[in-house]
């Protein structure tokens, strides 16, 4: 039976999360009208505090589950704000994906460096099996030759290496799709500019270029040169982490959706607008009704998202759930967000609070690592046994 219970434990982890959360909510506003800064020292206050607190108890047998606490950890973390993620050690989505990848050889190698993943293009973007980058193995020299141009690169600015997507044969699909490790200043890689955004402005986003940029043939991730279209290449292994990164991302926009409906909660009741969780919505006002919906829709998305990260935790197959509460949570934040402005009226929108950044930050929630449309094509296909032929 699925049990999400805390145990004291789980609750100290995520208590002192929020706390650290509190921090970096005092320099939200900063980074998001300051996107062109990124000096941790901004933050010295959180950052004296993650390393200066002693770290809650290790987790014991009776604990939640470590996938579970993973998303209601990110969950407590976004709460915050967003400017959390300036403060984060543990890697980029390119990290996610030597850890489930990477040779042995490879992980001692780079497992300490922050490494984004590179695949978008810009005539790629929500299919990552039409990836142009080419690259090419010059067997003299023992080297791959890579070529293309990326976009959206998340933590493009602050990596310290990319895992890049590349073809090493466009005609074979899917299956001729590799990952190859690149590290910054490798001749032939740049990286030209960072992307000005709409929301998630705490966070860097880069554009890189590759120009007959050289690597060691040792770089191409996991070691398998082969291009069969059975394997996909290794396309399907490297294509398994966004089963964990995904509901991690579904648990970012859910941390901004709360912290969205704390901060209406607390304006209603400075407003005197009683909410009655024990009479029916037709006995309550227009804006406690509304109100009430909202968290049920919050409700939903969270749990869809804890299911995704128990079946990881026991081991069983959680692809469709992954999806399933990356594309219900991506409406669903957007949905609560834009409604706790609609409550609100004018405070909603003024630049006075967060709750205006809150609404332009979630929107990322439902794009990157796989559009909602991309995961309902995934969810018809686990559903209905669909090939990709049918729901072209």
């Amino acid at each position: 039976m699925i049990d999400f219970t805390l145990t004291e434990t789980d609750q100290a982890v995520l208590d002192h999360a929020r706390a650290g959360a509190l921090l970096c909510r005092k320099h939200a506003r900063y980074y998001d009208e300051n996107e062109h800064e990124m000096a941790p020292e901004v933050l010295p206050e959180a950052e004296a505090f993650f390393a200066n607190t002693p770290r809650p108890p290790a987790a014991g047998p009776e604990d939640t589950s470590p996938p579970v606490m993973m998303a209601l950890h990110t969950m407590v973390q976004h709460w915050g704000d967003y400017t959390i993620r300036l403060k984060r050690s543990g890697g980029g989505l390119g990290n996610a994906a030597l850890a489930a990848a990477g040779t042995p050889e490879q992980q001692a190698k780079w497992g300490g460096l922050v490494l984004s993943m590179a695949i978008t293009e810009p005539g790629c973007g929500s299919d990552p099996s039409r990836v142009s980058t080419s690259a090419v193995l010059d067997e003299e020299t023992d080297e791959w030759v890579i070529n293309g141009e990326k976009i959206f690169v998340t933590t493009g600015i602050r990596a310290d290496a990319a895992v890049i997507w590349a073809t090493l044969d466009k005609s074979a699909g899917r299956a001729g799709i590799k990952s190859f490790l690149v590290e910054k200043g490798t001749p032939g890689f740049d990286v030209p500019h960072k992307e000005k955004k709409l929301g998630i402005r705490a966070d860097d986003t880069a554009a890189y270029v590759f120009s007959d940029c050289r690597i060691p043939r040792a770089n191409l991730l996991g070691g398998d040169e082969s291009i069969s279209k059975k394997t996909s290449g290794g396309f399907r292994g490297v294509m398994k982490t966004f089963n964990m990164t995904r509901p991690m991302t579904a648990a970012m926009g859910l941390g901004l959706a709360e912290a969205a409906l704390d901060f209406t909660r607390e304006q209603l009741a400075e407003a005197d607008v009683e909410i009655d969780y024990m009479a029916g919505l037709s006995s309550q006002t227009a804006a406690a009704e509304k109100f009430i919906r909202l968290e049920a829709i919050f409700d939903a998305s969270k749990l869809t998202t804890l299911q995704a990260c128990w079946l990881a935790g026991e081991g069983k197959p959680n692809n469709m759930e992954s999806s399933v509460c990356k594309a219900h949570a991506g409406g669903a934040v957007r949905a609560i967000t834009q409604g706790c402005i609609e409550i609100l009226g004018s405070m909603g929108i003024s630049r006075d609070h967060l709750l205006e950044k809150w609404t332009r930050d979630c929107r990322i929630t439902d794009i990157y690592e796989g559009t909602g449309e991309i995961q309902r094509l995934i969810i018809a296909r686990g559903l209905f046994d669909y090939t990709r032929a049918d729901l072209k």
